[in-house]
C-alpha cells in the first residue's frame, strides 16, 4: 500500500472526548502525585512516576532518508536532514528495582536542534523534540477507565507499604503485571525475567500520534547487524549473578565501549480507525493492513553511556515528554490526553523537590561525557 490517498488524514474528528474525560483525568494525576509523595518520601529524592531507572544515556544522530514519498515526508521527516540525539534507556517501574525483575524497557529519544513553535507553550522555543517509546506495541491499559483502576490500586497498596514487594514477588512485567499485582489482570505475560538483551529489542510509540497530514503509530528496531544479533538473546547468567541490579546498565556499557550500533524509525500509518483505533491504545494495529515504513536512522558512535556526570544529567535535569513535539507530531487519544498532564505535573515536581531546573539543551556538548 503506497499511495497517500488510502491513508486517513488527520483532522481534529480523529480525536473523541471520552465521557467524565476531564474528572477521570483529574483523578489519575491527583493519584499519581501522591504516589509521587510517597517515592520521595522512600528515597528522599524524586524520581519520575514512570521509567524511574535510568541504564544509559547515549548521544548519537538521527538523519532523515532522502526521497521519501508525500506521506511519509511530513513535520520533522519532511526533509533530509541530519540531528544530534539524546537517547535514555530505561525500566518502567515508578520505583528503582532489581535488573532480574521483568520489565517494559524504555527508549526515549530527544532530538536537539529542531526548528519550529513546539506544542507545549512553555516550551514553544525549544529546539528539542521528544519521541517516547516503549518494547511493547500497545497500552494494556488503553483507555483512561482501565488507567484509573490500575492507577487506584496502585496508590492504596503504595499507601500500605505493600506496592513495590507485591511487583516484585510477581516478577513484575510492566503495566500488565502491574494489573496483576493489583488484582485487574491475569499474572500473564510474554515476558520473562529478566527478558533479553536491551539493545536488540524493538521500541514502539504504543499510543497513535499525528504525522503531519497523517495519523501514525512509530517503531524503532535494530538495523545494524550488531544489534540485530542481540534481538531475542539471552542474558548470560553470570552477567545477572555478579550484579542482579545493575546488569542491564553493565551490558549497555560494555557493548558501547567498543562498538557502534544503528537502528531504524518506522512509521506505521493508519488506514482504517475502526481496525486501528486512536481511542484505545490496547488495540495493536495490523501490519498487513499497514506495514510500518522507514523514514530515518539512529546512530550511535562508542561511548562512555553511565558516567556518574550522565546519570545525574538524565535523572534530574532532563525530562522527556511525548507532548513536547512539533505540532505536527502531537500524541493522539485519551490515554495521551490524559499523560499530556501527567508528565507536566511529574516533572514539575521532580525538578522542584531535587532543586534542578529543567533545561533544554541547545547543543549535544551540553550531555556530559
Amino acid at each position: 500500500m503506497t499511495l497517500s490517498t488510502h491513508y486517513i488524514r488527520y483532522s481534529d474528528s480523529v480525536e473523541v472526548q471520552q465521557p467524565d474525560e476531564q474528572e477521570i483525568s483529574r483523578k489519575i494525576v491527583d493519584s499519581m502525585a501522591r504516589v509521587n509523595r510517597l517515592m520521595y518520601e522512600k528515597y528522599r529524592h524524586a524520581i519520575r512516576d514512570a521509567h524511574a531507572k535510568s541504564h544509559a544515556v547515549l548521544k548519537g544522530e538521527i538523519t532523515i532518508y532522502e526521497n521519501l514519498p508525500e506521506h511519509l515526508a511530513q513535520g520533522l521527516f519532511a526533509e533530509p536532514k541530519t540531528y544530534p540525539v539524546i537517547v535514555r534507556f530505561s525500566t518502567a517501574q515508578g520505583s528503582i528495582v532489581p535488573d532480574k525483575l521483568s520489565a517494559f524497557r524504555g527508549m526515549a529519544i530527544k532530538i536537539i536542534g529542531v526548528e519550529g513553535e513546539k506544542f507545549l507553550p512553555e516550551l514553544s522555543d525549544a529546539l528539542t523534540q521528544d519521541f517516547l517509546l516503549v518494547n511493547y506495541p500497545i497500552i494494556p491499559t488503553g483507555t483512561i477507565n482501565e488507567y484509573l483502576k490500575m492507577q487506584e490500586g496502585l496508590e492504596s497498596q503504595a499507601q500500605s507499604g505493600e506496592l513495590f514487594q507485591q511487583i516484585a514477588q510477581k516478577a513484575a512485567v510492566g503495566v500488565q503485571n502491574v494489573m496483576a499485582a493489583v488484582g485487574l489482570a491475569d499474572n500473564t505475560n510474554k515476558l520473562s525475567a529478566p527478558g533479553p538483551h536491551i539493545l536488540g529489542d524493538a521500541y514502539f510509540s504504543m499510543a497513535a500520534l499525528r504525522y503531519g497530514d497523517y495519523v501514525a503509530k512509530i517503531n524503532v528496531k535494530p538495523l545494524s547487524e550488531n544489534v540485530k544479533g542481540l534481538s531475542g538473546k539471552k542474558i548470560e547468567s553470570e552477567i545477572i549473578d555478579e550484579d542482579e541490579n545493575a546488569f542491564l546498565t553493565k551490558i549497555i556499557a560494555d557493548f558501547f565501549r567498543s562498538n557502534t550500533a544503528e537502528y531504524e524509525l518506522s512509521a506505521q500509518l493508519c488506514t482504517d480507525l475502526e481496525k486501528m483505533p486512536v481511542e484505545d491504545g490496547s488495540v495493536q494495529w495490523p501490519e498487513d493492513e499497514s506495514p510500518y515504513q522507514p523514514v530515518a536512522k539512529l546512530a550511535f558512535p562508542p561511548q562512555e553511556t553511565f558516567s556518574p556526570q550522565r546519570r545525574v544529567y538524565a535523572d534530574d535535569v532532563l525530562s522527556f515528554n511525548p507532548f513536547h513535539c512539533l505540532p505536527e507530531h502531537r500524541p493522539l487519544g485519551n490515554i495521551m490526553r490524559v499523560r499530556k498532564l501527567a508528565y507536566e505535573t511529574s516533572s514539575r515536581y521532580r525538578h522542584h523537590m531535587n532543586a534542578q531546573a529543567r533545561l533544554e539543551p541547545k547543543s549535544i556538548v551540553e550531555l556530559p561525557d
